[in-house]
């Protein structure tokens, strides 16, 4: 226990040995989770390794498992929006071009998102690209003001309530479309862009399929991520 101390209330305290105890101890748990997240990741990706050779021994096509979650990118539209497209690019706080956010793949999800292809591009982000993008370019919402990731106190401040103490969980909570997305991802400032570097395609405006940069694009989404960093 720390020592005694007068805390200039004419009452005693005690030094603040308990607090860097809880520091400790959130730190240790933070590791551990680090550490149970890399095995969690390490064997999904060995599993996955090993569906793909059991599928070309037998002679088949690996399917991979349906996308859980999509990194959605405005890259088109200011003026003459439809209202509806435009409620749902509000709605999935994509305002400005370049805008960046995390949607949770369900049936209403991919139905908005058909709805706003000609502005968007969309696809499947890889953990790499969930992370760089929430390392690198990562601010939460806090008080409605845009706050930078720099300690887990913030984020704890403002998720600690579900268990989110670090940037680790949050990578996790939103890679692995955990219980708590939709607080994470709400957190979660839109990433803010840059243009792609070497430049659009000359046909931009038309379908990725097309050889143009809007609609889905799979997990091809992670090159586009890589440019626009």
């Amino acid at each position: 226990m720390g020592s005694a101390r007068d805390d200039g209330s004419g009452q005693k305290g005690f030094a603040p040995w308990g607090q860097a105890s809880v520091r400790k101890a959130k730190r240790q748990v933070i590791f551990k989770r680090a550490e149970q997240y890399v095995n969690e990741y390490s064997k999904k990706e060995r599993e996955e390794i090993r569906l793909k050779r059991a599928a070309k021994a037998s002679g088949d096509f690996y399917v991979p498992a349906q996308p859980k979650v999509y990194f959605v990118v405005r890259i088109k539209g200011i003026n003459n929006i439809a209202p509806k497209p435009r409620k749902i690019l509000q709605l999935l706080r994509l305002l400005q071009i370049n805008n960046g956010v995390f949607v949770k793949v369900t049936k209403a999800t991919t139905q908005m998102l058909l709805l706003i292809e000609p502005y968007i591009t969309y696809g499947e982000p890889n953990l790499k690209s969930v992370r760089e993008l929430i390392y690198k370019r990562g601010y939460g919402k806090i008080n409605k003001q845009r706050i930078p990731l720099s300690s887990n106190a913030v984020i704890e401040g403002a998720l600690g309530q579900y268990g989110i103490i670090s940037i680790e969980d949050i990578v996790h909570e939103i890679s692995t479309v955990g219980p708590h997305f939709k607080q994470v991802s709400n957190f979660l400032w839109p990433f803010k862009l840059s243009n792609p570097l070497g430049g659009s395609k000359v046909r931009k405006f038309r379908t990725f399929i097309e050889g143009g940069e809007l609609g889905k694009r799979e997990y091809f989404i992670n090159d586009l991520v890589r440019k626009m960093k």
